[in-house]
C-alpha cells in the first residue's frame, strides 16, 4: 500500500543520489563532547533531504541555545531503518531525540514502554487533530511534528478548467461531466501513470477520508476484520468503481500502462493533461521540470457521490524521545523537540524543501511562494474536512493494492472482483501481524 516512505523517496530522488550513512557533528561547543551539554539526533534517513534537514535543525537549535552541542546521526531508509531503530530502542541505545515516520510505523515502536511521553509540553495545544491522532495512545501523546502534511486527491489544471468555464467538482457526476468536456475540448481528461505502479492507487487511496466521513468506525472494523468493513462494500468500493470507470468510458490517456509519473506532471502543468489523482508531494517534481507552470495546478478532494468531500491527509513525520534519555539530556532534548516549531525551526523546515501541503501545526506557516495547491489543501483544513490516510489508523497494508488497481483501472478485471481480491491480499499480512479477529 501506499505509505509516506514513497513520497521520501520521491523527495530523495528529487534532491539526488543517497549519501552515506554516516555520523556527522552539526556544531560543537567551545566545552566538554559530552555529558548534558550535548545530545544526539538521529536524522530520518541517510539521503540529502533528510542529512541536510538534521544538519540544518542542530545548527539552528546550536546557535538558539550555544550550551547545548547537538551530535547528527544518520540511518537507512526502508525496513533496515526500521530495523535498527527498534533495535536501539529495545537495548536502550537510542540517539536522545530521533526523526521517524507517524502512524501505523509509529505505533509498531510501542510507544508506551519505549517513548517519553510528550503530552504536558506547551506545543502540544497548538497540534492539528489529526497529526496528534498519529503520534498518540490512549495513554499519551509522543511526537512534535516535522515537515509538511500533504494531500491524496486530485491535482488539476486551473488554466485549462478557467478557459472551459469549469468550477471543481464535488460529486462524482461532476468530475465526470468535467472530464467528458475535457475529452471534447481535445485534451487529456485523467492521466494515469501506470509506468510506476504505486501511482494506480490513488482513487482508493485518497478517497479514504471520504469513508470515514460516511463510517467514522470503519478503521477499526476494518482492523478486527468485522464483515461490514470490506473494500468489496461500499463505501470503501467506491475508490475501486471509480477506477473501473475512467477506464470504461475512455477518459484516460492511451499510454497509461507506460506514462510514469514525472511525465504525468509535466503533462499537467502544460495543459496537456487536466486531472490527475496524486499525492500533492509530488509538486516539488514540478518546481524543478515545470517552475513557470507550478501555480497553474491546482489540488480537490475526491468527489463524492453526496457531494461533501474530504481531503486525504498524510501526516507529517514525527521527532521523538526515547525512554533511554533521562535528566538533563531529557530536559535538553525536550527543548530541541520545541525548537522544531519554533519560527527559527519553521524557518528551518521551509528552507529544506518544497511545501506540499500544510504543516500539522498552528505555529508553522507556509512561506508566500509555496506552490498554490498548498492554498487548496489548507482550505480543507481550515473546514474541517479532512481525514487520515487508513495507513495511519490501521497498520493493515495489503501487498498487492497497486497490481490490483492496474488490472481493473485497464479492463482486465472488474471493480467488484478487484475489491474482493484485495480483501483476501490483507487476510495473510493481518494474520502475521497476530491481530485479533483474523
Amino acid at each position: 500500500m501506499f505509505s509516506r516512505r514513497t513520497a521520501t523517496r520521491v523527495a530523495a530522488t528529487l534532491a539526488g543520489a543517497a549519501l552515506l550513512g554516516v555520523s556527522l557533528a552539526a556544531c560543537s561547543t567551545s566545552g566538554s563532547s559530552g555529558g548534558a551539554s550535548t545530545i544526539r539526533l538521529m536524522a530520518g534517513g541517510n539521503d540529502p533531504v533528510a542529512t541536510k534537514f538534521a544538519n540544518d535543525l542542530a545548527a539552528g537549535f546550536h546557535k538558539a541555545n550555544p550550551s547545548i552541542t547537538v551530535k547528527v546521526d544518520t540511518r537507512p531508509g526502508g525496513t533496515d531503518g526500521d530495523n535498527l531503530i527498534k533495535t536501539k530502542l529495545s537495548t536502550g541505545t537510542m540517539d536522545d531525540v530521533f526523526l521517524y515516520n507517524s502512524g501505523s510505523l509509529f505505533q509498531a515502536l510501542h510507544p508506551d514502554s519505549q517513548l517519553q511521553p510528550l503530552t504536558d509540553e506547551s506545543w502540544v495545544k497548538d497540534l492539528t487533530k489529526d497529526f496528534k491522532a498519529a503520534v498518540s495512545t490512549d495513554k499519551g501523546t509522543y511526537g512534535a511534528p516535522w515537515g509538511t502534511t500533504f494531500d491524496g486527491g486530485v491535482m488539476y489544471n486551473k488554466k485549462v478548467y478557467a478557459d472551459l468555464g469549469l468550477s471543481v467538482p464535488k460529486t462524482w457526476d461532476e468530475f465526470i461531466s468535467n472530464s467528458e468536456k475535457i475529452k471534447a475540448a481535445g485534451k487529456t481528461p485523467v492521466l494515469v501513470s501506470y509506468g510506476d505502479t504505486w501511482t494506480s492507487q490513488l482513487f482508493v487511496l485518497a478517497d479514504f477520508a471520504n469513508v470515514s466521513a460516511q463510517d467514522p468506525n470503519w478503521a477499526d472494523d476494518y482492523t478486527a476484520n468485522k464483515s461490514s468493513a470490506k473494500y468489496s462494500k461500499e463505501p470503501a468500493l467506491a475508490g475501486f468503481t471509480h477506477t473501473q470507470e475512467i477506464f470504461d468510458k475512455g477518459l484516460m490517456n492511451k499510454d497509461y500502462a507506460s506514462l510514469t509519473n514525472v511525465n504525468a506532471l509535466k503533462a499537467l502543468a502544460t495543459g496537456e493533461g487536466v486531472q490527475y489523482p496524486m499525492i500533492t508531494t509530488v509538486i516539488g517534481n514540478v518546481v524543478q521540470s515545470n517552475p513557470d507552470q507550478v501555480n497553474d495546478i491546482g489540488y480537490f478532494a475526491m468527489p463524492t457521490e453526496s457531494g461533501d468531500p474530504h481531503a486525504t491527509v498524510w501526516e507529517s513525520n514525527g521527532a521523538y524521545i526515547p525512554k533511554s534519555t533521562t535528566g538533563d539530556k531529557l530536559t535538553a532534548a525536550k527543548k530541541l523537540i520545541a525548537f522544531l516549531n519554533t519560527p527559527a525551526g519553521c524557518d528551518i523546515q521551509n528552507g529544506t524543501g518544497v511545501p506540499a501541503g500544510p504543516f500539522a501545526i498552528s505555529t508553522c506557516k507556509v512561506p508566500d511562494d509555496a506552490p498554490a495547491l498548498v492554498a487548496d489543501e489548507l482550505k480543507y483544513q481550515e473546514d474541517n474536512k479532512t481525514g487520515l490516510a487508513l495507513e495511519f489508523i490501521s497498520p493493515i497494508k495489503g501487498p498487492n493494492l497497486e497490481k490490483i488497481l492496474i488490472q481493473v483501472g485497464s479492463g482486465i478485471s472488474q471493480a467488484p472482483a478487484g475489491a474482493a481480491l484485495y480483501d483476501n491480499d490483507v487476510k495473510a499480512q493481518a494474520q502475521q501481524l497476530g491481530l485479533k479477529g483474523w
